[in-house]
């Protein structure tokens, strides 16, 4: 006879913790949000917004502003702190890269941004369709920037270099955690090796300005986080982004604990001093929040000092 503890069944394995007041999708412009859903819809395309259940989907999507996500639905690898799903992913869509530049036009992008799942059972890892997609979309949308988000390329030798070789005019790749985490968090990635990912492609090209992200409430404490940052710093790393943390559902990474907006305050007022030449951090920070923007105030901040410097 089997006995069963009434108090046991459903249990969730990592109670999800309630949000605080801070954490608050903004109101949308209903109209632009439908539009940009119809324009993404019409090429059948995917994005990291809808994919991962980013908390800012309805605010970016109102102004236009989409994440794609290239490569599929699929991800080889199983993040603990990842919605989005694991599996055998379908063969790439070479059409992809012409959807993408004909969509970043009628969205009438002018800084768009491509990311991907992790695809380990190509050769190169997803480097030349990532090559394709950023040729395509420039070809096509000459004054929009290009902001690509990318997989670690883990063993897949130099293939990476497809990517810069395509002149992105942002190099991303997310570090999200601390290196004492990476096992539980990040069992298939190594922290080395984003590190190393990042500093090749400076090396490579000068001109291409690098960017990593970090989640926080994932177990970490300050010490570990300002090593991150010296570890960013030292792998000439420009640009930085500081998120807060939030867990999927009972099957993921269990939240350690919710930052306030005075602490990512603190931890930009940081990473400023430590000569990051963008920073954004704050609780509804991801990769992409305000990259526009962000992209734009420091080509505006360029000019000056250009204009400053020929004028004395």
């Amino acid at each position: 006879m089997i006995i069963r503890h009434p108090e046991k069944v459903n249990k969730p394995i990592n109670p999800i913790k309630k949000k605080p007041s801070w954490i608050r999708s903004k109101l949308t412009n209903s109209q632009e949000f439908f539009l940009t859903k119809t324009i993404l819809n019409q090429y059948n395309l995917k994005t990291v917004c809808q994919e991962a259940n980013c908390p800012n989907i309805t605010e970016c999507w109102s102004k236009r502003h989409a994440t794609f996500l290239i490569m599929g639905d699929t991800c080889t690898r199983a993040c603990a702190f990842c919605d989005v799903i694991t599996g055998k992913p379908k063969p790439l869509d070479h059409l992809e890269p012409l959807k993408i530049a004909n969509a970043v036009k009628k969205l009438n992008l002018r800084h768009a941004v491509i990311t991907s799942v992790d695809r380990d059972d190509l050769d190169d890892g997803g480097a030349n369709h990532f090559n394709e997609v950023i040729t395509e979309t420039r070809k096509n949308n000459q004054n929009t920037t290009i902001e690509v988000l990318t997989p670690d390329f883990l063993r897949k030798g130099d293939s990476y270099k497809k990517v810069v070789e395509a002149k992105p005019d942002v190099f991303n790749h997310n570090i999200e955690t601390v290196p004492g985490l990476y096992r539980k968090v990040r069992p298939g990635s190594r922290y080395l090796s984003s590190l190393e990912l990042l500093k090749n492609a400076k090396k490579i090209d000068k001109n291409i300005f690098t960017k990593s992200g970090l989640m926080l409430g994932l177990g970490e404490n300050k010490d570990e986080i300002l090593q991150v940052m010296d570890d960013l710093k030292s792998a000439d790393v420009d640009f930085l982004t500081i998120g807060q943390y939030l867990q999927p559902s009972v099957k993921h990474h269990p939240l350690d604990r919710y930052y306030s907006p005075d602490e990512f305050e603190e931890l930009e007022i940081i990473a400023k001093s430590k000569g990051f030449l963008l920073v954004s951090s704050s609780p509804l920070t991801r990769s992409s929040y305000h990259a526009d923007e962000d992209f734009a105030k420091l080509k505006k901040n360029r000019i000056n000092q250009t204009n400053a410097q020929s004028i004395s």
